[in-house]
């Protein structure tokens, strides 16, 4: 065992090296770069605009998180707003549900995971002669792993959504660009390969979090029931000589 004494607690820093607690810190990293690459995230797309007054103009909707698109206004092609024909313009829909929800199972994850390694490291021995403890962090585990599944399938439906409401198809939905005299081409949207890549830290979480349930199991006494005998040595009679 590799002990450390840090501000007079002994500090068993070995399990580091386990599987216990390597995973759990690794699920502590990708839990910051799931909520960081989707809560993070800015945006624009744009169309040029052809009209009374304006001929190949910008017109650009700014969108964030939590993407609330319904609120992505486009601003006007030029000052006089096509000679007035121009009506405010939004992007549709709202996906802000699903990016919370993903965001807010990455920050609690986040959280435990500083909670757990702070057991780990610093109290291990109160960990592993409680049974209820590792019991409890094992039906934690199995929950996360059990929610990154769902936040990240909503997310990633969320995601494809939102891809098509800020690309192409959102030139026939504005009605200023169906006008006579007035035509819209679209533009470009920002890249998401921010967004793409939180989808791939939300399965890596699943992963990690589903794995690393067995490496938690093994601490319970579901797993090795003798554990329960060998922290109460009475519980059996001592057998009575015949």
């Amino acid at each position: 065992m590799l002990t450390r004494k840090i501000h007079g607690l002994l500090v068993d820093v070995s399990l580091f090296t386990e599987p216990l607690g390597f995973v759990r810190v690794l699920e502590w990293i990708f839990s910051i770069f799931a909520f960081a690459t989707c809560g993070g995230y800015k945006g624009a797309t744009t169309i040029l605009v052809s009209c009374q007054g304006a001929i190949n103009k910008t017109a650009t909707a700014v969108f964030a998180y939590p993407f609330r698109l319904n609120t992505a206004l486009f601003s006007a092609p030029n000052p006089t707003r096509c000679n007035n024909t121009w009506t405010d313009t939004y992007l549709v829909g709202d996906f802000s549900s699903s990016a919370q929800f993903f965001v807010a199972v990455a920050v609690l994850a986040f959280l435990y995971c500083i909670a757990a390694l702070a057991l780990y490291v610093g109290y291990m021995h109160v960990y592993r002669s409680n049974s209820k403890i590792p019991l409890t962090d094992f039906v934690v585990t199995v929950i996360g792993a059990f929610l990154w599944l769902v936040s990240t399938s909503a997310w990633a439906k969320a995601l494809t959504d939102i891809k098509i409401a800020t690309g192409l198809s959102i030139v026939p939905e504005i009605a200023a660009c169906q006008l006579p005299g007035s035509t819209c081409l679209f533009a470009s949207v920002t890249s998401m390969g921010g967004l793409n890549v939180s989808v791939v830290f939300g399965l890596l979480n699943m992963i990690l979090w589903g794995g690393n349930a067995w490496f938690v199991y093994k601490e319970t006494t579901l797993h090795n029931p003798s554990n329960t005998a060998s922290q109460h040595p009475g519980i059996y009679p001592t057998p009575s000589g015949i």
